[in-house]
């Protein structure tokens, strides 16, 4: 994670390693046309898309230590276009529930 303080609708570790394989696959099927990485952390991408979500600013008023704003609105909007926004969401939540049967 970056230097920066946590926000509280940032991924735990536990849940970003049950999210990081299926970005890591997507990323794979979605490589840039110029052959360029991107230059954000995917986690920080799905941290800031969570906190879009979590307190509904607008895009443009996503917090500076969060990756750009344009490049998260971006990713948001591949993501949504392939329903990966929507597993993203559901994973952790997936887990929470299979935990509380356990217990």
């Amino acid at each position: 994670m970056s230097g920066r303080a946590p926000y509280p609708s940032d991924l735990s570790d536990e849940a970003w390693e049950l999210i990081r394989p299926v970005i890591v696959s997507w990323k794979g099927r979605h490589t840039s046309v110029s052959g360029h990485q991107g230059a954000y952390d995917m986690r920080e991408i799905v941290n800031a898309v969570f906190y879009q979500n979590r307190t509904g600013c607008q895009w443009r008023y996503l917090p500076h230590d969060l990756p750009s704003w344009s490049a998260v609105f971006h990713y948001f909007g591949l993501w949504r276009q392939d329903g990966l926004d929507q597993r993203i969401q559901e994973l952790p939540r997936c887990q929470v529930r299979e935990r509380a049967r356990r217990l």
